[in-house]
C-alpha cells in the first residue's frame, strides 16, 4: 500500500495548490490589465489621437481620415450611448429583479427552489444571439406599432432586452445573497413584533445589501459588454442617443470593425476598450464606497 502523507504535508500541498491558483488568476488579471491599457494609450500617446477629441467629437468613423490625416475618433456618441442604455435597462431590471429574489427566497421559498430557480437557470443559458431575434421580431415590432415611428431601432427597444438579459444575473445573485442572511436576524425582528413583510425589508435585505450590489455590479458589467444583440435592436450608426435612432455602442464598434481594422484604427478599437475597463471599475468603487458609508 501507498505511504500516506504526513497531515502537514498534506496542509501544505494543499496550501501550495491553492496559492498556485491565485496566483495565476492574478497573473492573468494583470496580463489583460497591461495589454489592454498599452494598446488602448498607444492611440493617444504615440499616434497622434487627441484625448479632447476622443472624448468629445461626435463623428466616429475610422474608414475615412479628417484634414490631419487621422481617422474620425470622436468616441462620445458611443460613450454616451452605452452610458444611457445601461442606465435604462438596469432601472427596468432592478425593481423587477430584486422583487423576484424577494418572492422566491422570502415569501414563497418552495416555489423559488422547485419552480423558479430552474427557470431563471434556463434563462442564464440562452445565447445573446437568440435574445436579439426575440427582441428584433417582438420588441422591435411592438415599439413600431405601440409608438408609431418609421424607423423600429433605438435605445428603448436596446434598453428592454438587456433588462431581459440581466434579469438572470442579478437574481441568482440577489437570492444566494438573501439566503446567507443569518435566520437569527429574522427572528429576533419577529420577537420585537415586526411583521414579516417588515421584517424582509427592514432586516433581511438591509444584511443582504453587499451581496444585492454584487448582483446589480455584474448586471451592469453584462449590459454594457453585451454586443450581439445590441446590434439587432439598437441598430450599428453612431449617432448621439435617441430612443428610436439607430445608434452604436462601444461593444458593437469593437465586434464590428475589429476584424479589418489594422494600425491606428485597431489601437482607437482597444481604447475603446479601455474605456469600458475603466468604467466597468469606477462602478465598482463607487458601490463598494457607498456600502462602506452605509455600514460606517
Amino acid at each position: 500500500m501507498a505511504k500516506q502523507l504526513p497531515k502537514r504535508d498534506l496542509e501544505n500541498v494543499g496550501l501550495g495548490v491553492t496559492g498556485a491558483c491565485v496566483a495565476l488568476v492574478t497573473l492573468v488579471v494583470a496580463a489583460l490589465i497591461f495589454m489592454v491599457a498599452q494598446k488602448g494609450l498607444s492611440a493617444f500617446v504615440k499616434d497622434g489621437v487627441s484625448v479632447v477629441e476622443f472624448f468629445t467629437g461626435t463623428k466616429w468613423d475610422l474608414a475615412n481620415t479628417a484634414e490631419n490625416g487621422l481617422p474620425y475618433t470622436g468616441a462620445l456618441p458611443l460613450i454616451v450611448t452605452s452610458f444611457a442604455v445601461m442606465v435604462l435597462s438596469t432601472l427596468i431590471a432592478l425593481p423587477i429583479a430584486i422583487g423576484s429574489a424577494i418572492f422566491a427566497v422570502e415569501i414563497s421559498p418552495k416555489f423559488g427552489s422547485k419552480i423558479f430557480q430552474p427557470l431563471i437557470e434556463l434563462l442564464t443559458g440562452i445565447p445573446s444571439v437568440v435574445f436579439g431575434l426575440i427582441g428584433f421580431h417582438v420588441v422591435v415590432g411592438l415599439m413600431k406599432s405601440v409608438f408609431h415611428v418609421s424607423t423600429r431601432l433605438g435605445i428603448l427597444p436596446g434598453a428592454i432586452v438587456l433588462a431581459v438579459m440581466i434579469l438572470p444575473s442579478i437574481i441568482s445573485v440577489s437570492e444566494t445573497a438573501l439566503k446567507a442572511v443569518p435566520k437569527e436576524y429574522e427572528e429576533a425582528s419577529l420577537a420585537l413584533g415586526a411583521t414579516h413583510i417588515e421584517t424582509v425589508f427592514r432586516v433581511s435585505v438591509p444584511a443582504a445589501s453587499s451581496g444585492i450590489a454584487a448582483s446589480i455590479v455584474l448586471g451592469i458589467g453584462r449590459a454594457i459588454g453585451e454586443a450581439m444583440a445590441i446590434i439587432m435592436v439598437a441598430g450599428n450608426v453612431a449617432n448621439m442617443p435617441g430612443l428610436f435612432k439607430s445608434v452604436r455602442f462601444l461593444t458593437t464598434a469593437v465586434a464590428s470593425e475589429m476584424s479589418y481594422a489594422s494600425g491606428l484604427q485597431r489601437q482607437a478599437l482597444f481604447s475603446i476598450a479601455l474605456v469600458l475597463f475603466l468604467f466597468i471599475m469606477l462602478i465598482n468603487v463607487v458601490l463598494n464606497t457607498l456600502l462602506k458609508r452605509k455600514k460606517g
